[in-house]
């Protein structure tokens, strides 16, 4: 289908809107998509790097109705250069973000046992553990203090190296290779050294693991190879993801104490009526913008008719969370903090097959954050005036660079 060909309703198809990666403070949301969300529920888009356009979704229903339809395959755009928001692109084989059904079930399945609810609760109190001594070295040291250095990155590191079984002397680098991959600096020569490194020190770790009893997820992994229930290339592509996930703990957790500390009623509500933490942390979490644009593309398999609009067989499909989270219809005054928000049926961990698989954990981490932060550190305030918070930059994943506090 060309750009000049017609919808279905013989209205002309919507212009190709440029959606470059903007660098914004706080918490706002990102104009761009705000102006598409108004133009409609399908719109043109062209990302800054990669090939040609797609189209981008951002009405609720609409994102779970592509997420949850094979004709909208993942798999697809493994091999295509579509329009992108990374630099590089080089999407590992195996990899359960770029599989379709039945291969995603197939390889979420060997790891699945370590993110259950039950799971997550048997891990509490080690994470418990974990964390007392971070914050306990705050309190000891005194104010003012980096949350983000002292708490927010040594934590989800710790956490999910604790889950995936990486020994305490690789943890750095590991943070490290993390850390240059959900970055946009560098470009892709940053990012692929860092790929190389943290690929090579997985499959290394799978190898020597196949026939371990342990339950920590290399361990799960390396029996499943040597099984022959995926290979290396997937092993290395399943295990990838989880580990850089707790990259997002860190920054989606410190927008969420940016808000607590700049909105006086919201922190004094969290603090007054503690048993009811939880439905807030869950409104925090539909209103942050914890990416930067969109992630990755589906691929149409076939000719799909969505409002009127004919989505060509091969054309590229990118659905925005985001937007879905700010969706009127399903959440009224969606830009407004609501602490009382019922049902509140956010998509911040995804939809359909490709539900985060570590959402739990996170959800996990970010109650145990904010719960000892707020219990152990009483007059929590920021040491600088919100508007000198300073915000990460080219990056796929939004956040506070620093978040300095004092008590």
């Amino acid at each position: 289908m060309s750009e000049e060909t017609s919808t279905l309703t013989g209205q002309d198809l919507p212009d190709v809107r440029d959606w470059p990666t903007l660098d914004l403070d706080g918490t706002e949301f990102d104009p761009i998509l705000a102006d598409l969300m108004r133009e409609g529920p399908l719109t043109r888009i062209r990302l800054p790097f990669g090939e040609g356009w797609a189209w981008l979704a951002t009405r609720y229903q609409d994102v779970r109705a592509i997420t949850n339809d094979p004709r909208f395959s993942r798999t697809a755009g493994m091999t295509r250069q579509v329009t992108r928001i990374a630099p590089h692109f080089s999407p590992q084989p195996g990899s359960p973000a770029w599989a379709d059904q039945p291969d995603h079930n197939r390889l979420r399945k060997t790891v699945a046992g370590a993110f259950t609810v039950s799971a997550m609760k048997r891990l509490r109190p080690r994470a418990q553990e974990i964390l007392d001594p971070l914050v306990e070295g705050v309190l000891r040291e005194g104010p003012p203090a980096d949350l983000v250095e002292r708490v927010l990155e040594p934590f989800p590191v710790a956490v999910i190296c604790e889950v995936m079984g990486v020994p305490a002397a690789d943890r750095e680098r590991m943070h490290a290779w993390a850390a240059q991959i959900v970055s946009t600096k560098g470009g892709a020569e940053a990012s692929a050294e860092a790929k190389k490194g943290m690929f090579g020190w997985i499959l290394d770790t799978v190898r020597a693991r196949a026939h371990s009893e342990s339950d920590d997820v290399y361990s799960l992994i390396g029996s499943a190879v040597r099984r022959g229930e995926i290979s290396e290339a997937e092993a290395v592509g399943l295990a990838a993801p989880l580990q850089i996930g707790g990259e997002a703990v860190t920054h989606n957790c410190g927008q969420m104490l940016y808000l607590l500390l700049t909105r006086p009623e919201l922190m004094a509500r969290m603090r007054e009526r503690p048993a009811e933490r939880g439905p807030v942390l869950d409104e925090l979490l539909r209103y942050i913008p914890h990416r930067s644009s969109v992630g990755l593309a589906r691929i149409a398999l076939e000719d799909v008719d969505l409002h009127g609009v004919r989505i060509g067989a091969g054309e590229a499909v990118y659905v925005s969370y985001l937007a879905a989270n700010r969706d009127p219809d399903v959440f009224p005054s969606p830009d407004r903090i609501d602490a009382d928000r019922d049902p509140n049926p956010h998509l911040s961990f995804g939809n359909g097959v490709h539900y985060c698989t570590g959402a739990v954990l996170a959800r996990l981490q970010i109650e145990l954050l904010v719960e000892t932060l707020l219990d152990r550190l009483p007059g929590l305030r920021l040491a600088v005036p919100a508007d000198q918070v300073p915000w990460r930059r080219r990056t796929m994943i939004r956040g506070p660079r620093s978040l300095p506090v004092t008590w």
